[in-house]
């Protein structure tokens, strides 16, 4: 009888892990909650929002799920792994309080700090004036982060300290996010990579380095947004800055979160940068991230069902994870406007000759046509012998995706050349 799989979530990472596992043999039925319309191909969409833990637990346990797995911080900040155990249920990912590594700035710096995890300097507050009044008194940009989960966009790089004021103003007296504390950091510089491990207590397994693109058009202009497409392998990283960084940074971490009594069980998400002083935590993320998630599983060669169902289980895989060679890219298409305000429903339809995956983030059914229900509305994946051939390949796919209200940058991977 063939394995049945939960995955919670419904975006791009979801599609991407989606079809990781329906890569597996050993798996016959996959379930998706909530999913999207593009998920919807590989697996049965269910309608339970990723943090109603109650509704999500209760249809585990009717079907019985043979493991879920995870996709949202938001899931885990609502506990879904610790009430899933409790009951019996196996599930892949970290339990409430491991998951503070990334629902808490200022824990996740505490941890840095205390275990010699190359991080910028930070001074934390709960008060407005004293946040001002320290930020007045250091040099500029500064760094302000809310400590709590933000959607990714709790993070304001203030020029000056009418930009400070603003967005202090936002986290600590308008609550924008929340009630919440501020963390202030050092100001870092270079190029920024995520480096994603799978990790179990002090095993830690590290896949293939990724760069996300944040910002919205060609040349990194325009705004922030939640990323614009991702690439791996990346030219400006060494052997010796990746190993630097599983050692010091990944390792280092797993090794704390089981010293503090709680052991990672997941996705660590390493967001660090190259600096001029060695290889820094930006952040840390208990999850897969997106969109680095679509182009870094596709990569994939073992079977997802086992290393998810090991760690699930707190053992260690049958053979560490294998990835395969080759170089992939992928673009994000993007509804006009994002990450500003968007009109929704456009019809979306594919040219002759479209060749790449498609791993849908906010599509939808209407009337039995593909429509657009999102910001970020898909991203098409292509792999190559190098990055700059991945790019054209995608880029090619990217212009065959016919649709009135889509944009996406063309210059993904532009740190490898043209």
């Amino acid at each position: 009888m063939g394995k049945k799989v939960l995955v919670v979530g419904g975006g791009g990472r979801c599609h991407a892990i989606v079809d990781a596992i329906s890569r597996s043999e050993q798996v016959e039925k996959i379930f998706c909650a909530p999913g999207n319309a593009g998920i919807a191909a590989q697996a049965t969409c269910v309608p339970i929002k990723d943090t109603d833990v109650e509704g999500l637990l209760a249809f585990a346990k009717s079907e019985s799920i043979d493991l879920t797995v995870v996709g949202p911080e938001s899931s885990l900040a609502a506990g879904i792994a610790d009430v899933f155990r409790a009951n019996g249920l196996r599930i892949f990912g970290h339990c409430q309080a491991a998951a503070r590594i990334e629902t808490s700035k200022e824990f996740a710096k505490e941890i840095m700090l205390k275990y010699g995890v190359p991080t910028a300097q930070y001074t934390a507050f709960d008060s407005y004036e004293q946040a001002v009044e320290f930020v007045a008194g250091r040099p500029f940009p500064a760094v302000l982060k809310y400590d709590g989960l933000a959607a990714g966009k709790g993070v304001v790089i203030a020029q000056d300290l009418d930009e400070a004021k603003e967005a202090l103003k936002d986290m600590l007296l308008d609550d924008r996010f929340g009630k919440g504390r501020v963390v202030i950091e050092d100001y870092l510089e270079g190029p920024e990579f995520s480096f994603m491990c799978f990790v179990n207590g002090h095993d830690v397994y590290p896949m293939p380095l990724a760069q996300d693109h944040k910002r919205a058009f060609d040349g990194d202009k325009g705004p922030n947004t939640g990323g614009m497409g991702a690439y791996s392998p990346l030219p400006f990283i060494t052997a010796e800055d990746e190993a630097f960084a599983l050692e010091n940074v990944l390792q280092r971490t797993a090794d704390a979160m089981v010293a503090e009594g709680k052991p990672l069980t997941g996705v660590l998400y390493g967001g660090l940068m190259k600096t001029a002083q060695g290889v820094k935590v930006i952040e840390f993320n208990c999850r897969f991230g997106d969109p680095e998630t679509a182009a870094i599983l596709p990569l994939l060669e073992s079977d997802a069902y086992d290393i998810f169902s090991a760690i699930a289980d707190g053992v260690k895989p049958a053979s560490a994870p294998k990835w395969s060679g080759e170089s992939i890219l992928g673009i994000v298409l993007a509804s006009k406007g994002y990450p500003g305000s968007y009109a929704k429903g456009a019809e979306i339809k594919f040219a002759e000759g479209f060749d790449a995956r498609v791993y849908h983030m906010g599509t939808a059914m209407k009337d039995g046509q593909l429509v657009t229900s999102g910001g970020r509305v898909m991203m098409v994946v292509c792999t190559g012998k190098d990055v700059i051939e991945a790019r054209a390949k995608a880029n090619a796919a990217a212009d065959k995706v016919l649709c009135d209200n889509l944009f996406h940058r063309k210059d993904i991977g532009w740190q490898a050349g043209k």
